[in-house]
């Protein structure tokens, strides 16, 4: 049995990683590499012929994970893609959002270039080339065993972090010796708003894990509500301003909505007209009610108690792009929730283009920030960013908190790896994650007498 990291390596994106069994080959993830190094379009350059693979496991929706599919199944891939049913209607979502993504960013190509032929500009796929790929998805349900083939079992277990993500737990003869393997995909955290906690993994020999939060603690003081009433409140109920919450449209704004749901509900704040101006969160949020039972305790039992727990009085989902626009013409205290979370498209950069120079307005942002982003330049502090072809002094007041993070800290990787059989497991795999990251979970590791490897990207591992 052979193990290839392809993606992911020693950095964050384009989660691929190659099982070879005998002479079948499964992939497990196909998510884009969008590091600051490389275009979209080198994202076609697979190490491997696509078409002589076998099966490809998704593990989630995210496009980390799931966004360079269409181009596998455009250059060859034929089998079938095996996932959870939440996460085969999120990938739809996401897979059709990057294609209105390549063709805008080509359609400025094409202007920068003045009508010229700009390869670089080129969409990776098309609408066509994501419903060929979607007609090859097959869903299974969690912690139900699927035979692969007679010597291959692939059981999906639940981890949190997105509505439907699950490791994938493989079961393999491998020439008459039983050997199992996990690749945990994007690991949630415990408590979270909408979703279940992260089930432990059934014993293995080797784990393939994430490692993002790797050396880094999230908040453990305050809860998510004890954290949005009190910036609520200073922005909106004694400054009478506007807070407006950059949110990824999957996953991050059901549960930010979910958690004003209960606060507003239940009195801790007066009433603030809240908009959800993303037309992706509003159909994933649909979704989100189609698998409404895979939704954690806590939110079936709002819903029975409370009713939809996406929906509450002053709250309104914007659809047209002409109602965005008139959400800048609405003076009242307010919470404006719009993508994208690190301020790099959508209609977010509209609603920042009119409020960077309030002073009564507060940017909270609950997510990550690469590198290079605007909502990286805001968060470290810039005076001036660009926005929308101007230059704009920065007025409002820029905040951030972790509560709503959905990846594991460093404690969560690290009880997840401690869960396992210590005599059985012979190997850990850290793979997503930055350098310092991998490099703390591995030092840890080691302390506790565990056996990790940090891999190099396209390397081989005979396991």
């Amino acid at each position: 049995m052979k193990l290839t990291i392809h993606g992911a390596a020693r950095q964050v994106t384009g989660s691929m990683h190659l099982l070879e069994i005998g002479q079948y080959r499964i992939l497990i993830d196909c998510g884009l590499d969008y590091e600051k190094d490389r275009s979209i379009q080198s994202n076609e350059d697979f190490p491997f012929d696509p078409a002589a693979i076998d099966l490809l496991v998704l593990t989630h929706a995210h496009i980390d994970h799931s966004g360079n599919i269409p181009t596998l199944v455009r250059l060859g891939y034929e089998g079938q893609i095996l996932c959870t049913p939440p996460t085969a209607d999120l990938t739809e979502l996401l897979l059709l959002d990057s294609v209105s993504i390549f063709m805008n960013k080509a359609e400025k190509g094409r202007k920068h270039g003045k009508g010229k032929f700009n390869t670089s500009a080129q969409p990776l796929y098309l609408q066509k080339h994501v419903m060929d790929a979607m007609d090859r998805f097959v869903t299974i349900g969690f912690n139900k065993p699927f035979r692969v083939t007679g010597d291959i079992e692939l059981t999906f277990v639940p981890v949190g972090h997105l509505l439907g993500a699950a490791a994938a737990v493989f079961n393999i003869n491998d020439n008459g010796i039983e050997k199992t393997i996990a690749f945990t995909g994007d690991i949630g955290r415990k408590n979270y708003p909408v979703l279940d906690d992260p089930q432990p993994l059934p014993p293995v020999d080797f784990l393939v894990t994430e490692a993002t939060y790797g050396g880094r603690l999230h908040t453990k003081d305050r809860s998510v509500e004890q954290t949005l009433v009190e910036i609520i409140d200073k922005c909106c109920v004694k400054e009478q301003g506007r807070l407006i919450i950059p949110a990824f449209s999957i996953g991050r704004t059901q549960s930010l909505v979910y958690s004003l749901n209960k606060i507003f509900s239940s009195g801790l704040l007066p009433p603030v007209k809240v908009f959800v101006d993303s037309p992706m969160a509003t159909r994933a949020t649909e979704v989100f009610r189609k698998h409404h039972s895979l939704v954690n305790a806590e939110a079936q039992a709002f819903y029975k108690s409370q009713g939809d727990e996406f929906e509450f009085d002053n709250l309104t989902y914007v659809e047209t792009l002409q109602d965005s626009r008139q959400v800048s013409n609405y003076y009242e205290p307010c919470i404006i929730i719009s993508s994208a979370g690190m301020l790099e498209g959508g209609r977010i950069q509209d609603h920042l283009f009119y409020n960077i120079q309030n002073f009564y307005c507060t940017i909270l942002f609950i997510g990550y920030c690469a590198k290079g982003t605007l909502g990286h330049r805001l968060l470290r502090g810039d005076s001036i960013v660009h926005i929308k072809d101007r230059d704009l002094a920065v007025y409002a007041t820029i905040k951030q908190t972790d509560v709503l993070s959905a990846h594991g800290d460093h404690d969560d990787l690290m009880n997840n790896i401690r869960s396992q059989d210590k005599n059985k497991l012979l190997n850990i795999f850290l793979v997503h994650g930055e350098d310092t990251s991998m490099q703390a979970l591995a030092d840890s590791l080691a302390v506790e007498g565990y056996t990790a490897t940090i891999p190099e990207k396209g390397l081989t591992y005979v396991i």
